[in-house]
């Protein structure tokens, strides 16, 4: 077969040994169970054998024009087997089943209810097999009013609030520039999943997980959602100000805009100096943050006026010879030529199945004795099928065939 090789037989990472099926697609699912196969787990990903996971379409940009897969595909599904399996054929679903109750974890992202109607639902299985965790990804969770809705990045930012809070004061609300909502969901998932994993160590015993994207989204309102709580004031959009610490954004040179953190009362006092008024950090308006906080509006223009004079990389020097947090405001071209992103290796050079060479985003956990390795790019549509349906099934030959001849698998599907 023209597939990928089977896992290494052995390798010192901190989840070697664990079985992971993912049965979920998009981006909050995938981001998770790509982090869990980083840091060592088995993880078979389940694709519909027609198209396979949506974002594989979803482009451009894909690796040769269009021919190759999209660069959103190749973000969230590194580490992983494909196998193509369809799930609305009964014997698909049979296959399903058996690589669940083989597993130790199960993740998935259908609607509540829909994958009870096959019974590859969590009391199923975990009737079966009990030590089994079962995380289940929707857009509003197994219960409440809104559990029968379809939960997207993009909804969800804006019913959660997120988006109220983003943009500029006199313009519209404005959604984050890349899916946050479902990455935060996914980062959610993989702590449930390990801390269900520590309880089973304990109790011998799995357990379902109910994660909502809207709650993952709530949750991230931190300081501005319990500011609301504590006074009722709804915020405001403040662009890339602070809502409680000033100042705290972005501010213009002679070529551009740099940022400054002021995050207390002696870098304020630092910069002022820097820029030539010192009484300034003396003035009872602005000497403490609560303080400046609440004169923001006569503050910032003066510190405006102050910064316009010279260049960003002047301040960017200046500051970081004394102390005051400064940096710049970098495209994409920029972060990723930038020494420190390679000196700690978040660009990954990695060569697919078909012997493409394909650069991905690195994982940032830095583990001392089980490190994150980059050993599996992302997989073809159902590039693992027969391997892995002969290996953890024992189907022979023959009944691969026949099952593909049928429809209910698909890609490689020699043993």
């Amino acid at each position: 077969m023209t597939g990928q090789a089977p896992f290494p037989a052995a390798r010192a990472q901190a989840l070697s040994g664990l079985r992971v099926l993912d049965l979920s697609r998009i981006l909050a699912g995938p981001t998770a169970t790509q982090l869990l196969a980083d840091l060592g787990a088995d993880v078979i990903k389940i694709e519909r054998p027609d198209r396979g996971d949506d974002t594989r379409g979803w482009g451009p940009p894909f690796l040769h024009g269009g021919e190759g897969p999209s660069a959103y595909f190749l973000a969230a599904n590194r580490g992983k087997q494909s196998v193509a399996v369809n799930i609305a054929d009964p014997r698909g679903q049979e296959i399903i089943r058996a690589l669940a109750l083989a597993s130790d974890v199960v993740v998935e992202n259908f609607k509540p209810g829909d994958l009870a109607r096959y019974g590859l639902d969590y009391a199923s299985l975990a009737a079966r097999n009990p030590r089994l965790i079962w995380c289940a990804i929707s857009g509003f969770g197994q219960t409440g009013p809104n559990a029968h809705r379809a939960g997207y990045d993009f909804l969800v930012q804006g019913e959660g609030g997120l988006m109220s809070l983003t943009g500029l004061p006199e313009g519209p609300a404005l959604k984050a520039g890349v899916g946050i909502a479902d990455l935060m969901c996914g980062m959610y998932a993989t702590v449930g999943i390990l801390a269900a994993l520590r309880a089973r160590d304990a109790s011998g015993l799995g357990q379902e997980i109910d994660l909502a994207l809207m709650d993952a989204q709530v949750a991230m309102l931190v300081n501005q959602g319990v500011a609301f709580l504590t006074d009722g004031q709804v915020p405001p959009r403040r662009g890339n100000d602070h809502p409680t610490i000033v100042p705290y954004g972005t501010f213009p040179a002679s070529d551009g805009t740099f940022i400054l953190a002021i995050g207390n009362d002696a870098q304020f006092a630092r910069f002022v100096a820097l820029a030539g008024a010192p009484g300034l950090a003396n003035d009872a308006r602005f000497a403490r943050n609560a303080d400046r906080v609440r004169n923001r509006d006569v503050l910032i223009p003066l510190l405006a006026a102050l910064t316009a004079g010279r260049t960003a990389q002047d301040w960017l020097t200046a500051c970081e010879a004394s102390g005051v947090p400064a940096g710049p405001v970098h495209d994409l071209a920029q972060v990723f030529a930038s020494p420190q992103v390679a000196a700690r290796g978040m660009r990954v050079e990695m060569t697919l199945a078909s012997g493409d060479p394909v650069a991905l985003i690195g994982n940032p956990l830095k583990f001392s004795r089980t490190p994150v390795t980059h050993d599996r790019p992302p997989p073809a549509l159902g590039a693992d099928t027969g391997r892995v349906l002969a290996q953890s099934l024992g189907l022979t030959g023959e009944e691969l065939a026949a099952l593909a001849e049928a429809g209910v698998i698909g890609g490689e599907v020699g043993p």
